[in-house]
């Protein structure tokens, strides 16, 4: 090589290679993709990039996983396989997969080099392969089933394990809560059975510690000679499974080799051997529950907490214990004879999720009991679960939006100020910087938003109940909310003599600040944000009524839900509002926690939101909690100077702003 010509980039050989070359992390998230792999596969290098490597099909996860962990001791393999494409077509490719070393000698990913293989013979010979390791696998899964006794299920199970893998030997190690017992063998010897240890110094533990379901442990690893399988002489690898039962680790399969070498298809046919055992053995644990459950009969069943059922072979109701009355509404006499008022999973290791009529979700499992042709269906109420899956995604959908558009702005400023800074004028330079802060503050405002709604649902907030000049915090949020729109009018009614109120002046300032917000948010053709505060029995009600969108029916208690917006103000993601629908829940609980309340209403135009602050009452102690003193509230700077405030109070929502309304709001 000429020594004026610069040498070869590692990138530019990857931009040039007609291979598809990816790389993954040790935790599996794809962190290179090259052209190549771009045009076999169609997915762009920005969609996969930090992602879960999108090309293996549902049913090769179980062989991509255990390549990994073969090649994971140091050994390149090369395998013909099918990947799918963006579009959905599979093709047929051939992947070459090797480790990369790190710095503390394990793994830190690997390099997987792929191409299409356009051989039909060897597509063929795979086939056939595959279809004769199904054949073996399903004669095996059959004989583990045909017992519902749990010691034969396990001993079949460790049969299973050498008739399969071809491994010299094998067991069942049973997990008993920090212990693991050897509970089932084969080829080994019967002074095994019952060996325990403790779980952290066993390889069932080093598996489950690795999250991953399978191991592969030989002597270049770790030493195997103190390990209880050593007394199979010439033992050189241990591969073992993780066995579930109900989602939850049970046991643990265990396959020998003293003779023969394994390899990735031993290691997937080991992975899938775990997970009918897990059937299996949830079979059998169902079959000893049923014969419980005779002896005890009723008692047992009422004492659950579960609804149970008892089927016929023709999925008419048997028995119907008390929880299932309960969770359903519907009495024994009334099913007995009938079929379950929901649907059934369509299999074994199925449960279907079903939504009955009063709202509650329910969550239903079965298992079939051979000998007796009937069916035992487990459900349980899952409504909780279900809205904390909803509220996650919701914050997700809802985060993601909000936090989108700022990160984009100040990204491309910044961006812009760094490669083109000598280029612009000194004006542009500070409109660049100035969005850049006010997108930033935007930003921060959300931030404090999310991390404030934590504060609210874990019940950290912290508010006195203090008396404080209530008139003076409505007049201060009036003013300075007034001068924040030209297409508003934002007035406080003249208010009458008030008593004297007790509870947090910064979180009543809080409170005004999001409604007056919402008031403006919800009010794009600008229109009248009227104010008033009177007394009402042993309270002061304080009522912000707008001239905006006004309410969608049914809705004046879901806004002050956890990321709810109100009808066509929150449900289409265009509608122009925007928000992470925290306003309302934050405001709610601040109220509450003063020992108020704020509640909605929808007018012939617009929305009213009311709230309450308790008197004071002579006589009463001061609350124990720090609050913003009425003197602190008084100096309180206007908001166009963003001037920081402190205070050992939960940190307030920030009230800087731009003239113009921010989408960032929420109500």
């Amino acid at each position: 090589m000429s020594s004026e010509r610069a040498p070869l980039s590692a990138e530019a050989v990857l931009a040039a290679s007609a291979d598809a070359v990816v790389c993954v992390d040790s935790e599996l998230r794809v962190t290179l993709w090259n052209p190549a792999a771009e045009r076999l596969f169609g997915w762009r290098e920005e969609e996969v990039l930090g992602e879960e490597l999108p090309i293996v099909p549902a049913e090769l996860k179980a062989e991509h996983g255990a390549v990994l962990e073969h090649v994971r001791a140091g050994t390149p393999l090369s395998i013909h396989t099918r990947r799918v494409r963006k579009d959905g077509v599979a093709v047929d490719v051939r992947i070459n997969t090797s480790r990369v070393p790190g710095a503390d000698g394990g793994v830190a990913g690997w390099v997987l080099s792929l191409y299409p293989s356009d051989s039909d013979v060897q597509a063929r010979s795979s086939a056939m392969e595959r279809a004769r390791l199904v054949r073996r696998l399903t004669d095996v899964v059959v004989d583990i089933n045909a017992d519902l006794s749990r010691r034969t299920v396990l001993d079949r199970i460790s049969r299973g394990i050498t008739e399969l893998t071809g491994a010299d030997a094998g067991g069942f190690v049973l997990l008993n809560e920090d212990r693991v017992e050897l509970v089932s063998i084969s080829e080994l010897s019967e002074e095994l059975r019952g060996f325990s240890s403790a779980l952290d110094e066993s390889l069932f533990g080093e598996l489950l510690r690795s999250g991953k379901s399978v191991l592969l442990a030989n002597e270049d690893t770790r030493g195997l000679q103190d390990l209880v399988w050593a007394d199979l002489p010439g033992l050189h690898t241990i591969a073992l499974g993780v066995s579930n039962v109900h989602g939850r680790p049970y046991g643990a399969l265990y396959a020998l080799y003293s003779q023969r070498k394994v390899g990735h298809v031993e290691l997937e046919l080991l992975e899938l051997l775990a997970a009918h055992a897990g059937v299996a053995i949830g079979n059998a644990l169902a079959y000893e529950e049923l014969n419980r459950q005779r002896v005890h009969e009723q008692a047992v069943a009422d004492s659950s907490a579960d609804g149970i059922a008892v089927l016929d072979f023709g999925g008419r109701v048997l028995k119907w214990n008390r929880s299932a009355v309960e969770l359903t509404g519907y009495g024994a006499e009334v099913v007995e004879g009938r079929h379950p008022p929901f649907p059934l999973p369509a299999c074994h290791g199925q449960p279907v999720k079903h939504r009955l009529g009063d709202g509650r979700w329910l969550e239903i499992l079965m298992a079939q009991i051979p000998r007796t042709s009937e069916w035992v269906v487990d459900f349980r109420d899952i409504t909780a679960q279900k809205a904390m899956e909803d509220e996650r995604e919701a914050f997700l959908a809802t985060s993601g939006h909000e936090l989108r558009t700022p990160i984009t702005v100040i990204h491309g400023y910044a961006t812009t100020l760094l490669r083109k800074w000598s280029r612009l004028s000194p004006d542009s330079q500070y409109q660049a910087v100035g969005t850049i802060a006010e997108r930033s503050s935007a930003l921060a405002t959300l931030v404090d938003r999310l991390q404030l709604g934590s504060d609210v649902s874990r019940g950290e907030m912290r508010v006195g109940r203090d008396r404080f000049d209530l008139p003076e915090v409505l007049r201060q949020a009036v003013s300075a909310f007034r001068p924040l729109s030209d297409r508003h009018d934002v007035t406080l009614d003249a208010l009458p003599p008030l008593p004297p109120t007790a509870g947090d002046p910064l979180a009543t300032s809080m409170i005004m600040d999001q409604l007056l917000d919402n008031a403006l948010k919800f009010s794009p053709e600008g229109g009248h944000i009227h104010v008033s505060a009177r007394e009402e029995g042993d309270a002061v009600a304080v009522v912000v009524d707008d001239e905006g969108v006004g309410l969608r029916p049914g809705d004046e208690e879901r806004v002050f839900d956890r990321f709810v917006q109100s009808g066509v103000r929150g449900d289409d993601a265009d509608s122009g509002f925007g928000g992470l629908g925290l306003g309302l829940y934050i405001v709610r609980q601040l109220a509450r926690d003063q020992g108020g309340d704020v509640t909605a209403r929808r007018l012939e135009r617009g929305t009213r939101m009311r709230f309450t602050v308790p008197l004071h009452r002579e006589g009463e102690p001061e609350a124990a909690e720090r609050t913003t003193t009425r003197s602190e509230l008084s100096h309180r700077q206007p908001e166009s100077q963003k001037t920081p405030k402190t205070s050992s109070s939960p940190e307030p929502l920030p009230r800087q702003r731009s003239p113009r309304l921010r989408a960032s709001r929420t109500r």
